[in-house]
């Protein structure tokens, strides 16, 4: 695995309803190319930033944002990293094994309806380009 830079603490974003000891595990879909079942779980030490996966993740259901820790060993996230960008600014990470749910986050900030607009947007373009590819 990669360096790590940061021990914590540690934020996700979902649209699930979840409770204190509960685990995220890897093997879902992913939020941005749903055709990619994830072999991670993705997490970062910015809560803004579980708060835009929170606010992108698809359902209805209110989005998220939990403080988490990891089970195991984990990594730089290469999607958001040195396979694409120079060095970790995003300060995002990715694991194979489980996130144990430490509590939830109130009081992130959410994005405006023209900022999350322009989110899904932006995604959609990354979504029509081989650059925007998953490194799973």
């Amino acid at each position: 695995m990669n360096q790590v830079r940061d021990t914590g603490p540690f934020f996700h974003g979902t649209k699930a309803d979840l409770g204190e000891g509960d685990l995220l595990t890897a093997g879902f879909r992913s939020n941005y190319r749903p055709e990619v079942v994830m072999n991670h779980v993705y997490f970062t030490a910015v809560v803004d930033g579980a708060g835009l996966a929170a606010e992108l993740a698809p359902g209805d259901a209110a989005p998220r944002v939990y403080e988490v820790e990891p089970t195991g060993s984990y990594e730089d996230d290469p999607n958001v990293t040195d396979k694409k960008f120079p060095g970790n600014p995003t300060r995002s990470y990715r694991s194979t094994a489980p996130l144990r749910v430490v509590r939830e986050v109130d009081g992130w900030p959410r994005l405006s309806p023209e900022a999350l607009a322009t989110w899904r947007a932006r995604l959609a373009v990354l979504a029509a380009d081989a650059r925007g590819e998953i490194i799973n």
